[in-house]
């Protein structure tokens, strides 16, 4: 019998927080070992690259488990965020600002208060996190722009971070015709 068969409801959530934290923990380690072999700018440059290919693969299984439809719009992309591997560890939000803006606020980041915790700089995330967001955004619908509001570097008064969902200002008047 699969272990996961026979674990209740309460094991089932905890191996959810499990699987998660071990997931970010790995990709810190990874993103280190980079950093140390090759140097910080050699390691965000492939941190971009690696986060461009998950992504792209996250949404598409998010979409294809949760029968979340392609070209489904920002409704679609706050669907699949909610799914996504470090939803369930990162306190984050949405906020609608109208039909055509979604706000999507990481409120509390386990890779920044890890790096704060082992006395570590401030990670910027940026580079990474607009080619996480946009590519997770764009495979849901590839009219959804991806607009950074706050990320490391910035000045942060929480340790997360904020996104802008818009839809294409001409997609938009063609899909209201």
């Amino acid at each position: 019998m699969d272990i996961h068969e026979s674990l209740s409801r309460a094991q089932l959530l905890k191996l959810l927080d499990v699987y998660a934290k071990n997931w970010l923990a790995h990709d810190g380690s990874w993103f280190l070992a980079l950093e140390e072999a090759y140097g910080h700018e050699a390691a965000v440059e492939m941190d971009v690259r690696a986060w461009e290919r998950f992504a792209e693969a996250e949404a598409r299984r998010i979409m294809r488990a949760f029968d979340i439809p392609p070209g489904g719009g920002l409704p679609a992309l706050a669907k699949a965020l909610r799914y996504r591997l470090y939803a369930r560890v990162n306190p984050q939000t949405v906020e609608w600002i109208g039909d055509h803006t979604l706000i999507f606020r990481m409120v509390e980041c386990r890779v920044h208060q890890a790096r704060a915790r082992k006395g570590l700089p401030t990670f910027n995330c940026q580079p990474v996190g607009t080619m996480e967001f946009s590519t997770f955004a764009r495979t849901v619908d590839p009219r959804i722009q991806t607009r950074c509001l706050v990320c490391p570097p910035d000045p942060m008064t929480t340790p997360g971070c904020g996104w802008e969902f818009t839809l294409k200002e001409d997609e938009r008047a063609h899909d209201q015709t």
